[in-house]
Order: C-alpha cells, then structure tokens, then sequence
C-alpha cells in the first residue's frame, strides 16, 4: 500500500510541468474580438468616411470588433506592410489605393455603401469563430511575431521536458537511497 502512495505522488509530480504549460498557453493574449486591419491615408476621404462608419456602429457592434489602424501615406512601414498583404493575398495588383480592409479572409478595396453590410456579416462571422480557428494574414505576413511566439512555445517545451527530467532523476536517486539504507 505504501508503494501505491509513492507511486500516485510520483505521477503527480510528472505531470505538474504539463498542466502548468497547460494553462499559461489558455490563457494567450488574444481577444474574442474580430480583428479589422483598416490600411488608410491620412487626407483621405474615401478613408475618413470609413472611419466614420466604423465609430457609427460601436454601439451595435463595438464589442465584436477592433481596428488595427496602419496610415500608409506618411509611413514608408505601414505602406510597405499593405504592400506585403496585399501581395500574401493575391491582391497585389487591385490593392494600391486606399482604404484596404481586411476581416478574417475577407478584404474590400476602398469604401462605398454596398460594402457595409458584407463589413457586419465578416464581423459577425469572424467574431463567431473560434480564435484558434481564425484567418490572420498579419501571421502570415509578419513573420517576427509568429517568430516570437513559436519560440515562446518551444521554450515552454523545453522547461516542461527538463522539469520531468529533473523529478525523474530526483525519484531514481531516493528510490536508490531508500533501498541502498534497508539493506
């Protein structure tokens, strides 16, 4: 009976590592919110329009969504990050100007009234989806975050595998000792 106590408090300490890890990654960063990558020009009517739109419907819909402002008229980095969006999705040659609006796989080029309501049904789409299970070109395209993430994972990886290591070791040596002193 003592063995079975030994034996419960041993896989106990095994898996403390995993469930740890566990739960640092369920508790990411990310929001419930769909993310609205809104590339703009300062001076832009067809953008400030959008803008405007966009603050109309916070009250119905300000909960579902975020907008990820980039001003790419002023900002050589901005302007070269739309590029690179616009070029992962296929668009290169339609997405010069602006506003470019991107929701999950969804992306309107300008801004007119027609678009509005595709606008709310991709946010409400988006918003419903699983974060897990959602579209982002920005991970696709900005490969320093998903860089820093991956390696953040791995790192997880590595602590957890040397915690069991360490317990393993730890329960070998008493597991030595204990033997080595009833004989």
């Amino acid at each position: 009976m003592k063995n079975v106590k030994y034996l419960f408090l041993f896989m106990a300490i095994l898996f403390l590592p995993f469930v740890v890890f566990a739960d640092e990654e369920a508790s990411s960063d990310e929001s419930k919110e769909a993310i609205i990558y809104f590339f703009r020009g300062e001076g832009c009517s067809h953008c400030a329009e959008a803008e405007e739109w966009f603050k109309s419907i916070e009250d119905e819909y300000g909960e579902r969504f975020t907008i990820k402002d980039y001003e790419t008229w002023y900002d050589e980095d901005n302007a070269e990050l739309m590029k690179k969006v616009a070029k992962a999705r296929g668009e290169e040659d339609q997405a010069t100007g602006v506003p470019y609006i991107i929701i999950g796989d969804k992306s309107w080029i300008g801004f007119a009234d027609e678009y509005k309501d595709e606008i709310k049904e991709q946010i409400d789409k988006v918003y419903g989806q699983d974060v897990s299970e959602r579209y982002d070109i920005l991970k696709y395209v900005k490969s320093g975050k998903s860089a820093k993430k991956e390696e953040k994972s791995n790192s997880s990886d590595v602590v957890a595998l040397l915690c069991v290591i360490v317990v393993c070791g730890l329960i070998i040596f008493g597991i030595y000792k204990a033997r080595k002193n009833t004989n």
